[in-house]
């Protein structure tokens, strides 16, 4: 897998939303897409449209086969939590979110992913809308919390994409929004600033099986929890560990940020060594909730 620093990885364009952000702040003219509700919505078709016409003049190989029973080897294997309390954002969200997903795993589930086949998550799952069942859930706009039809579902390709980095798949599209702490932690499980960030759907999460192997992606909901499996048509030589390095809050100029370095550790089966140890993100965020009650270093 050539996982170099996430800002090495080709990605198809910088975050939407970072791109707004940056440009209030450097003009004093709104951009097209803030005069009305109307020209947002000609900024959006015209994203979605043009990551159409990129796909399809490259004659991408999308994996959009499903196989009915699982390939027999369990590669990794999480459970994310549902719902969980993020602030002081509304439960209902939450509750909206599972609905969300329940839907859109089945759009995934079984899918397979053959040698030189790229995964996309949605061209397989498609636009999210009121006719499909999807409901108004939690979306981060502008480094804040906000909401819309098919919300939540970033929690998907977070499960995604922590079962991809433990694979020798690529990664070849990711985007994340992590420049801001948003919500104190709660049951968290991944390390902080290894989320992904999604806009049908021109900000995508995908990667490309530049193997000899065939996977297979199992996903399914369960009351509590979002479940995903990654699979294989044999086994693997190598196993995969992420780690966290250097984690601590700071306070720099009055402002407080969360730091940390997260590395992936590439073993070999047979030996147990480590064979390849990779810097995978190096996180500097704002926190932006109540840090009263962090442990946090002066930076001066």
């Amino acid at each position: 897998m050539r996982l170099a620093p996430y800002d090495n990885i080709i990605i198809f364009r910088q975050n939407q939303y970072d791109i707004m952000y940056k440009k209030e702040h450097n003009m004093s003219r709104k951009l097209f897409c803030e005069l009305s509700p109307l020209t947002y919505k000609i900024s959006v078709f015209k994203n979605i449209l043009f990551r159409n016409c990129i796909d399809f003049s490259k004659g991408i190989k999308f994996a959009n086969n499903k196989e009915k029973e699982n390939l027999p080897v369990l590669v990794y294997k999480h459970n994310s939590l549902i719902r969980r309390r993020l602030g002081n954002v509304d439960m209902q969200l939450q509750e909206n979110k599972a609905i969300n997903l329940k839907i859109s795993t089945l759009k995934v589930n079984k899918i397979i992913i053959k040698p030189n086949e790229i995964f996309s998550f949605w061209k397989l799952v498609g636009c999210p809308s009121v006719k499909k069942g999807y409901k108004e859930g939690l979306t981060i706009s502008k480094n804040q919390t906000s909401s819309g039809i098919g919300g939540g579902m970033c929690q998907f390709t977070n499960l995604i994409h922590w079962m991809i980095l433990h694979s020798p798949l690529d990664i070849i599209e990711h985007h994340h929004h992590d420049q801001f702490d948003l919500f104190p932690d709660y049951n968290r499980v991944i390390p902080f600033g290894s989320g992904t960030s999604i806009v049908y759907n021109y900000l995508d999460y995908r990667f490309k099986n530049n193997t000899n192997t065939t996977f297979q992606l199992i996903t399914y909901t369960t009351d509590e929890y979002l479940c995903g499996e990654l699979r294989a048509n044999k086994n693997l030589d190598n196993s995969y560990h992420i780690k966290v390095e250097d984690e601590f809050f700071s306070k720099e100029n009055n402002i407080v940020y969360r730091n940390n370095t997260i590395y992936r550790n590439i073993i070999d089966k047979k030996t147990g060594k480590i064979i390849k140890k990779e810097l995978i993100k190096k996180n500097h965020a704002k926190v932006l909730y109540d840090s009263s009650n962090l442990d946090i270093k002066v930076i001066s």
